[in-house]
């Protein structure tokens, strides 16, 4: 592998070298992986990074636009997420089969379960639960849905659904959002007064982030809460720099530094600079925070890429799994995030490096 080529694009070749395609389950790490790939192949103009996704998603899409693999009845937010890719296919292509898959996806938000305040439910079993995750997970597809199909109600509801979870899991001191909010304070990690789960996890945090700079991309000029959205977006990331590693990365628990049992983790630093990137790029940041996203990218390449014998790029230290609930330990507690394993080229961790390299790129030119 030549390696004189961006760290981004190294490692999007060999992730296709260890994978001929992800077309063996619907999957949002898929999604996450291929989203990368559509980066690097809009920016590249490379086919090679468009066949890989095409050869992916084809297999799993009828002609009737019904998706294999997917269950609609589980109402699993996490299930929309490769959707995502089924826009590009169907502006390239011109198949119906991946508008009417669109649609399917769309069908399931318009009849998911949500909090007594309009948020989807994460999974519908988790009631009364705004879980910040959802945002990238759903809102994105809505939002996307919307700006594609002409649907304003679509983009409308994902933009009110982002700023309730800014009005309950934001810290108006910090910027920074918490995973998750209880309505009913019932849950094991709920603050019995607040309903709020109490750390800063890092991949939570990068899923807000990422999602909320996507949709302000989708909205018009002229959206009457598109400054309301602005000011979450520069507060979180206001935030979010003040605790930027001096490496240039985040940590697990983004505002516990190195403390004992922490670590730094590659899918949040990956998403944080993808937003830091973007914001400044289209405008939503200052020029400022420029020197926090290249110092971010850096410290990405530094701190997780390696490079074997064989010349193939892999990426280290990424979360494998984490969250609220579910799990006995996982009571929202430093601990209960810091104890979680990671691992080398986890999709979470391969697609968001992509992502953040091709924003990067985009900056610098």
């Amino acid at each position: 592998m030549d390696r004189e080529l961006p760290m981004y694009i190294q490692l999007a070749d060999s992730t296709i070298k260890r994978y001929s395609d992800l077309s063996d389950k619907w999957d949002h790490e898929y999604g996450v992986v291929l989203k990368g790939m559509e980066d690097v192949w809009r920016l590249t103009g490379d086919t090679k990074y468009y066949e890989f996704i095409l050869k992916s998603i084809e297999p799993n899409i009828s002609e009737e636009g019904n998706i294999n693999g997917y269950d609609m009845e589980a109402y699993e937010l996490d299930n929309i997420n490769t959707g995502r890719l089924l826009f590009s296919l169907y502006d390239e292509t011109k198949k119906e089969k991946y508008k009417k898959a669109a649609y399917v996806l769309k069908s399931q938000l318009e009849n998911h379960p949500r909090t007594s305040f309009g948020n989807f439910l994460h999974k519908k079993q988790f009631k009364d639960i705004i879980f910040i995750d959802s945002v990238y997970m759903g809102l994105v597809f809505c939002g996307q849905f919307g700006k594609v199909f002409n649907d304003l109600d679509a983009l409308n509801d994902a933009v009110n659904q982002i700023i309730n979870a800014a009005k309950f899991n934001q810290n108006k001191e910090n910027g920074l959002l918490v995973q998750g909010y209880n309505e009913t304070k019932t849950e094991m990690w709920a603050n019995s007064e607040t309903g709020l789960s109490q750390s800063y996890w890092g991949r939570g945090l990068g899923w807000y982030s990422v999602g909320l700079v996507e949709i302000l991309e989708y909205l018009p000029v002229n959206h009457p809460k598109r400054g309301e959205l602005l000011e979450i977006f520069q507060k979180l990331m206001e935030g979010v720099v003040k605790v930027q590693d001096e490496s240039g990365v985040w940590w697990q628990v983004v505002d516990q530094g190195d403390k004992a049992g922490n670590y730094l983790e590659a899918s949040a630093s990956s998403m944080f600079t993808y937003a830091l990137a973007k914001g400044v790029r289209l405008g939503y940041l200052d020029d400022n925070y420029k020197a926090a996203a290249l110092k971010a990218y850096n410290g990405l390449v530094k701190e997780f890429i390696e490079v074997d014998a064989s010349g193939e790029a892999h990426l280290n230290h990424t979360c494998k799994s984490g969250g609220l609930g579910v799990k006995d330990y996982r009571n929202g507690s430093f601990e209960s995030y810091a104890c979680e394993a990671t691992g080398i080229d986890d999709h979470k961790g391969v697609g968001t490096f992509l992502m953040a390299g091709v924003q990067i790129e985009l900056l610098n030119k």
